[in-house]
């Protein structure tokens, strides 16, 4: 079962290294002792699970500019951490079905106890990553005590009751998972006068808005869901994903199915 842990590493492997100059690497590690200084975030979840998720970074990565030089470093990873929040909790609607979201973000010194622990490289530096989840399914309330009126039997079912009670509820997204969605490269695009297309003949060439180094746009539903490099496979073109959007702007490309 997939739980908001697994969609937050999937999430910071994502992030982080695209947020990272260089060969970033985001992999889980044995946990070690951070020198003092270290500093963190905490975000509290709601929704279909409740409960904190925090983040100690080793105090050594304020070294490696996030935004640039000149910026608040603290609140560049105070921001890509909300970020990267958020992600997860898309990643599990899109996997379960729950709607969690970040009700707030707020920094913390550091935490007592751990769940996982992760070794952040980029570059010639190392940083470690300490990981506290306690995201978790809320408790259902104990049901009141009975009073002796509402202890009597029920009436027994009709016909019409065990039809009534058979019709089948809203399926969940984990049922669209199969449909086939069309995808399509688009490595450019430019506007043309219709009196140029008109004229348009076999070896005129039309020159596109895009440098060839640049990375081309998977289209789903007129939506951006990817970016990345065309690579040939056994004589096929494809695609090698670079960037990927959010799992809930992904959603957006099979809104209309709902």
């Amino acid at each position: 079962m997939t739980t908001y842990l697994d969609s937050w590493i999937g999430a910071a492997s994502a992030l982080l290294t695209q947020a990272l100059a260089g060969e970033a690497e985001f992999a889980e590690s044995l946990p070690k002792p951070l020198e003092a200084g270290s500093f963190g975030f905490a975000a509290a979840i709601t929704g279909g699970e409740e409960g904190r998720f925090s983040v100690v970074l080793d105090a050594r990565i304020l070294a490696t500019p996030l935004l640039g030089e000149g910026v608040d470093q603290k609140a560049a990873w105070s921001e890509l951490l909300r970020e990267i929040a958020e992600s997860a909790c898309g990643d599990v609607l899109a996997r379960t079905g729950k709607k969690l979201s970040v009700e707030k973000m707020e920094e913390i010194a550091g935490e007592g106890k751990i769940s996982r622990a992760f070794q952040l490289k980029a570059g010639s530096g190392a940083w470690t990553v300490l990981v506290r989840d306690e995201v978790r399914a809320p408790k259902k309330a104990a049901a009141p005590a009975k009073s002796a009126a509402q202890s009597a039997p029920e009436p027994e079912a009709t016909a019409t009751d065990t039809a009534v009670a058979s019709v089948p509820g809203r399926p969940g997204i984990d049922l669209l998972l199969d449909v086939e969605l069309e995808a399509t490269l688009r490595f450019g695009s430019r506007e043309i006068p219709l009196g140029d297309l008109l004229e348009l003949g076999p070896g005129d060439v039309v020159q596109l808005d895009r440098h060839v180094a640049d990375p081309v746009d998977l289209i789903v539903a007129d939506k951006i869901v990817a970016r990345g490099d065309v690579v040939l496979v056994n004589g096929n073109f494809g695609l090698r994903v670079t960037e990927v959007a959010e799992p809930r702007m992904r959603l957006e490309t099979i809104r209309c199915l709902f």
